[in-house]
């Protein structure tokens, strides 16, 4: 089984991951969603949500854009990373079950550019 975090923002995968407000977390089996719950973001903290999503148990996380110490912390500890991802939750993991979501490899550098993650 593989639990999946996608970072959104405002109802859409968002473009920088440590500034989500919230994260779309699926269980796949199969190629099934087995399980899928929306859960708001804890908050942007250096360091913090890749722990906070280790230990909820997620080994892949997607998002528009992310720094590049939580690329780092997630790579270390073994779990899948995709970038560049754009759209809805729903499109986005539907993407990722048929195997057609590729990472765009896209590291944030500018934290205070945020919104310009791509």
């Amino acid at each position: 089984m593989k639990r999946i975090a996608i970072a959104m923002y405002q109802g859409k995968v968002s473009e920088h991951f440590g500034y989500c407000d919230a994260f779309y977390i699926a269980d796949i089996e199969d190629n099934t969603i087995i399980n899928a719950t929306k859960m708001d973001s804890p908050g942007h903290r250096p360091g913090f949500l890749p722990d906070f999503l280790m230990n909820y148990g997620v080994n892949v996380i997607i998002a528009g854009g992310m720094g590049e110490s939580a690329v780092t912390l997630f790579l270390q500890n073994h779990m899948e990373v995709y970038t560049g991802a754009q759209g809805t939750a729903k499109d986005v993991l539907s993407l990722w079950i048929e195997g057609k979501l590729v990472s765009s490899g896209t590291v944030c550098h500018e934290h205070q550019h945020h919104d310009e993650c791509h």
